[in-house]
């Protein structure tokens, strides 16, 4: 039996991959590697979609203080006094007199 200091010393010594049995572990450390490149890329693409969600988020942020803030705007302008100030300035008046519906037969 190989004790204990002698099954180090062969690793130590990459006994396993010059042996006869050397292709097996070749097979094994070659797909090994492989995962490791699969899992590195996965990694930095979901990297990459993480930073891109913030990035959205921050857009979102300030899309939606545009649109309150336009939206107050829009708002502001459709008051009645706000619309009468603006037609005061264009030389009209409002009518002292009530709307009359027409209605078509």
């Amino acid at each position: 039996m190989a004790s204990v200091k002698d099954n180090i010393l062969s690793i130590l010594r990459v006994e396993f991959l010059i042996n006869e049995d050397a292709a097996k572990n070749w097979r094994f450390i070659v797909f090994i590697v492989f995962l490791a490149i699969v899992m590195i890329a996965s990694s930095q693409k979901a990297d990459r979609k993480v930073y891109r969600i913030a990035q959205l988020k921050k857009e979102v942020i300030a899309l939606r203080s545009s649109f309150v803030a336009t939206r107050k705007k829009v708002e502001k302008l459709k008051l009645e006094s706000s619309v009468i100030a603006a037609v005061d300035k264009m030389g009209l008046t409002t009518s002292k007199e009530t709307p009359i519906a027409i209605v078509k037969k």
